[in-house]
């Protein structure tokens, strides 16, 4: 059983943000005792799915150490079987008490699910196409089903993006909502910020309450 309350262990990914926002980053938990302490097993306090974007190395963001998250990352953060099945083993085998799903601004999945839907768009790539045709219905709701054009605003898309991913989590994980409906998982979708590196609660599913004890 996890050994944290989701509110708990978010309130200290909350409180390493804070640290590497202000500059004053900790850098815990990157020893070489540390590093030989998980040789032989992992416990980590929570799982974060992600964006691939070179920018958003979730580690560093939430001033984590080793050991400490189990990463989960492609491109636009976007469902999967592999994702799926990635996740659940970390609440299934590994415990985790929190997900958090981190979406950010500028990010070029986005960017290209809104061009997408600009009339005249040239085809994508047919593996592209695949990760940027799940993001589109976010660009055809912010739109209200209308041609994108460059007005299309990128932050609301990709707000309406990670509520969608945390959403479809939950409908295709029968493991994953069971345990959120048993109290003992919460979701946290976040966004970042990349120029100010804040990472902000949008959406929780759960009881991730940072007032937890």
């Amino acid at each position: 059983m996890p050994t944290k309350r989701p509110g708990k262990v978010w309130s200290e990914m909350v409180r390493g943000n804070e640290r590497f926002v202000a500059g004053e980053p900790l850098h815990p938990r990157q020893d070489v005792e540390h590093r030989a302490s998980l040789a032989h097993s992992q416990t980590p306090s929570a799982a974060l799915f992600g964006c691939s974007d070179s920018r958003l190395a979730a580690e560093i963001i939430f001033d984590k150490g080793l050991g400490d998250l189990f990463v989960v990352r492609n491109a636009g953060q976007v469902i999967s079987d592999s994702v799926l099945g990635s996740l659940e083993y970390a609440v299934t085998v590994l415990n985790v008490p929190l997900i958090v799903v981190l979406g950010h601004d500028e990010c070029g999945a986005v960017r290209a699910a809104i061009d997408s839907q600009v009339p005249g768009a040239e085809p994508l790539p047919p593996h592209i196409d695949g990760i940027i045709q799940q993001i589109v219905p976010a660009v055809r709701r912010v739109t209200g089903g209308e041609p994108a054009d460059d007005q299309v605003n990128a932050l609301e898309v990709g707000r309406e993006h990670l509520r969608d991913t945390v959403a479809e989590m939950l409908e295709r994980s029968e493991i994953i909502s069971d345990h959120v409906a048993r109290g003992v998982l919460a979701i946290v979708g976040a966004n970042y910020r990349l120029l100010d590196g804040t990472a902000n609660a949008d959406v929780i599913v759960g009881n991730a309450d940072t007032h937890q004890p």
